[in-house]
């Protein structure tokens, strides 16, 4: 299969029919305003665009905000963009599901954690502020507007609803201050999942693939999470990181739309994805060759 890797860098994004309707609304009056958004669209039913409030006013959308779609690759069945998700995910059509891993807002980068060790410090990382502030409230509604299902690593931390599904990653590690375990929230109609996939510096699974993330998550753990979404075709990843969503999504023969604000990610992102198409999957065992069987 030739690899398609094709770039596309404008000045705004072209325009999508979410983003026309997001103008239109706000032109109108408040009652009209509240029957359109109740009525639902010939093209996309199910679809309810956020209003921001709070801290998120004024977030996303109108001129009290720059645009920062910066850069567009595509490579394979990836779509990867450079820019701020609050801006992006507007313009995008629905997905089958969102599976992402945002900033939790704990101040991990802070070194108040000096137990952890030099192997694990933040600051070996090349972006110092990359758990300051939480995701913003305004994305986490536009990330369930776009799909029907989400898996969402740190929910623990955000206000979502109640849920009866939450995945559990068991880090197998020592006793120190980091996490033993960490929490996905989902919409999954299922039960409570856990998954023992050992993480601990030198000693993890995995050792082929190079830690360049503070936060990055192993691909197997990634690729658990889809395995819950046998129907999903197409995946959404608005904190795209190291893009070991995109790699799990390669491995597993899905489409994927990965986002990501910082420009050094963004770029590292785009050669692990690369590599993921040209390179033979380490962790998973080859099938094995097809053999002709006598017809008598």
């Amino acid at each position: 299969m030739e690899l398609r890797w094709s770039r596309y860098e404008p000045h705004r994004p072209r325009p999508r029919p979410l983003r026309r309707r997001l103008r239109s609304l706000q032109t109108r009056t408040p009652q009209a305003r509240q029957g359109a958004e109740d009525r639902p669209s010939p093209r996309h039913p199910i679809r309810h665009v956020p209003e921001p409030h709070g801290a998120d006013a004024g977030r996303g959308r109108g001129k009290g905000r720059a645009m920062t779609f910066q850069r567009e690759e595509t490579i394979g069945d990836c779509r990867l963009i450079l820019g701020d998700c609050l801006d992006i995910l507007p313009t995008l059509d629905p997905v089958d599901a969102v599976v992402t891993d945002p900033p939790y807002g704990i101040g991990e980068s802070s070194k108040n954690f000096a137990s952890r060790g030099k192997l694990a410090s933040a600051d070996k990382y090349s972006r110092s502020q990359w758990d300051d502030t939480p995701c913003p409230p305004l994305a986490l509604q536009f990330m369930r507007s776009l799909s029907s299902r989400q898996i969402i690593w740190g929910g623990n931390y955000f206000d979502l609803p109640p849920t009866s599904c939450v995945l559990v990653w068991d880090k197998m590690g020592p006793a120190n201050d980091f996490a033993d375990c960490e929490l996905a929230w989902t919409n999954l109609p299922k039960a409570v999942r856990r998954i023992r996939y050992l993480w601990n510096g030198c000693m993890r699974k995995e050792r082929a693939v190079a830690r360049v993330h503070p936060t990055q998550k192993p691909i197997g753990v990634m690729e658990w999470c889809l395995g819950f979404l046998p129907d999903a075709t197409t995946i959404l990843d608005p904190f795209m990181g190291s893009g070991t969503t995109g790699v799990a999504c390669v491995k597993t023969g899905r489409k994927f739309i990965g986002i990501e604000l910082d420009p050094e990610y963004f770029d590292i992102s785009c050669q692990r994805i690369a590599d993921a198409y040209s390179q033979p999957d380490m962790f998973v065992p080859a099938p094995a060759k097809l053999r002709q069987e006598p017809l008598l």
